[in-house]
């Protein structure tokens, strides 16, 4: 039975809806109904599948498999329960799947229509909180939270991955599942837990239970989802990377997926070896991570130098060789490139055991994209001190709080590390994204993401950003403000005029750009306009400032 701790407590939903925690007495109820369930879709033809976490992959993962295309007799090949375990924090995303409502926010359109579309026409999806569904599954997919533990800002080594949620998953789920169920990672996890972890912790539980001949059939095919306008299309049409155990698990999860991606258009790659698919997602994040942070040191030599690198970077792209660079902004953020490689560095020193030091331009990447932030900072401090101001009496404007342009997403961005630096030093800063409507990283700090773990920890003077919101209009956010943060390259504010942003603060601002979103005309503008301008990797801005000095009438 599930621990009944918090039987009484309530979840509340983003939108401040309380639902109840199940009672004890609810959960003989719950299984009884899936049991219903699960009998009227087998006897249509359907295998059952459980996916355990139905967070920002897992919600959707579980909309795309009740979605897959009929097979051959015409049916929906799979009926699809989600799990979640019910927490405080969690439990509400299950009443909202079991009405039709997706429990992510999202901006690509799909993804409410998938979820209505399946629990309320197809009728193929329902959610729970008893882990007792696993008894009836056919396939698990795991999409429990598997994240890495930075101890300190700007030293990845300084930390650990935290697999216990992982684990006890696992066992719960050797504990309940038929020994011939698939059971498919799709968790992004440190190389070598499916055979190090996954296989012993299940195996074990299928001894207990007196199966000692019972091989588990494990399998692992990372996801690759994307936050944007092409959510669905990330996981419905995409490649896809996969592996088994043995192979059966091999033969199952190519079936599998074969079923719910579009593997013709998009063709699967079935590596040997777990170990091997692991790998490929911590190398394939670990490289995009590396090119990104190699371009923090000559964006510092274009500051300094009177380089606009962004033309340089445009230069070089002409180079089909070198067309993948990327420039950085202010921190890389989103919730992989952050910490996966970090994953492989825990991995090979914890899991395999090796206790020499091979690596350098992963974690050194890694530390590099975290602490990138904090220049922007110092451009925002430079900038207003040549206008004879200085931050810790300013207000400061910071538009866009996301990781990356037009989402929503702003877990582990760039834009929380400008906030918190700039509440350091004493600035008051006020807050606008087209995209999001709660910084909870922020509103939430005493506990998001997790107790104890959040950025502010490596801050003085954060107390304040608890009260932080969100403007809806960018008039109230601009309004009387001394310096404006182009934080994030939303196309909104692409086009924001120099004369109206003028207008809405009433005053000559310090501007940073920190994504290239301002050409030199715009640039030019605003210094007619009184105001200083600065932009990681854009030194030439000074050649700018000299032009316009020298045609004022005064010079």
């Amino acid at each position: 039975m599930e621990d009944l701790a918090n039987t009484h407590a309530v979840s509340l939903s983003p939108a401040g809806e309380a639902f109840e925690l199940p009672r004890e007495e609810d959960y003989d109820r719950e299984f009884a109904r899936l049991q219903d369930l699960a009998q009227r879709h087998r006897e249509a033809g359907r295998e059952i599948v459980v996916v355990m976490g139905v967070g920002f992959v897992g919600a959707v993962m579980a909309g795309v498999v009740a979605d897959a295309p009929a097979n051959e007799a015409g049916e929906a090949p799979y009926f699809v329960i989600g799990m979640q375990r019910p927490s405080t924090r969690s439990y509400w995303k299950i009443p909202y799947l079991n009405r039709g409502l997706a429990p992510v926010e999202a901006e690509d359109p799909e993804v409410a229509p998938l979820i209505e579309r399946c629990v309320k026409t197809r009728q193929t999806l329902t959610a729970t909180f008893t882990y007792d569904a696993l008894q009836l599954a056919d396939i698990v997919v795991i999409d429990v939270q598997c994240d890495y533990l930075k101890e300190t800002l700007g030293d990845v080594r300084q930390g650990h991955a935290d697999i216990k949620a992982l684990e006890e998953s696992l066992k719960i789920i050797g504990r309940k599942i038929n020994p011939d169920c698939l059971v498919l990672i799709e968790t992004t996890v440190p190389p070598g837990t499916t055979e190090y972890v996954a296989n012993p912790i299940i195996r074990k539980a299928f001894e207990q239970r007196g199966l000692s001949q019972a091989e588990p059939c494990l399998a692992h095919s990372f996801e690759r989802v994307m936050p944007g306008r092409d959510y669905v299309a990330s996981i419905r049409e995409f490649w896809r990377v996969c592996s088994g155990i043995n192979a059966t698990a091999r033969e199952k999860v190519i079936a599998f997926l074969s079923n719910v991606i579009d593997v013709t258009n998009f063709p699967l790659t079935v590596l040997d070896r777990p170990i091997e698919s692991e790998t490929c997602k911590i190398v394939e994040n670990s490289y995009r991570a590396t090119i990104l942070a190699f371009l923090d040191e000559w964006s510092v030599f274009a500051e300094r130098n009177g380089v606009d690198l962004h033309k340089v970077v445009e230069a070089i792209k002409v180079r089909p060789t070198h067309s993948n660079m990327i420039f950085p902004g202010p921190g890389i953020g989103g919730y992989c490139l952050p910490k996966d490689g970090g994953l492989g560095v825990w991995a090979y020193n914890t899991l395999m055991g090796f206790e020499d030091d091979i690596f350098k331009l992963t974690p050194m990447a890694i530390d590099i994209n975290d602490t990138r932030a904090l220049r922007a900072v110092q451009l925002v401090r430079d900038a207003l001190r040549n206008m004879g101001k200085i931050v810790a009496a300013s207000r400061v404007a910071l538009l866009g709080a996301s990781y990356r342009q037009d989402v929503g997403d702003t877990r582990y961005s760039g834009s929380e590390l400008i906030v918190r630096k700039l509440a350091e030093m004493g600035a008051e800063t006020v807050v606008h994204d087209p995209y999001v409507k709660r910084w909870w990283e922020l509103e939430k700090q005493d506990s998001y993401p997790r107790p104890g773990y959040s950025m502010a920890r490596f801050f003085r003077n954060q107390e304040g950003l608890r009260d932080v919101t969100v403007n809806a209009r960018i008039e109230d956010a601009l309004e009387g403000v001394d310096a404006v943060v182009l934080a994030v390259g939303h196309e909104p504010y692409r086009l924001l005029d120099p004369d109206a942003v003028v207008a809405m603060t009433g005053r000559p601002i310090a501007l940073i750009d920190c994504f290239n979103l301002l050409d030199d005309s715009q640039i030019e503008r605003y210094f007619e306009l009184g105001c200083e301008v600065k932009g990681l990797g854009r030194g030439h801005v000074k050649r700018i400032k000299d032009r316009v000095a020298c045609r004022r009438p005064d010079s």
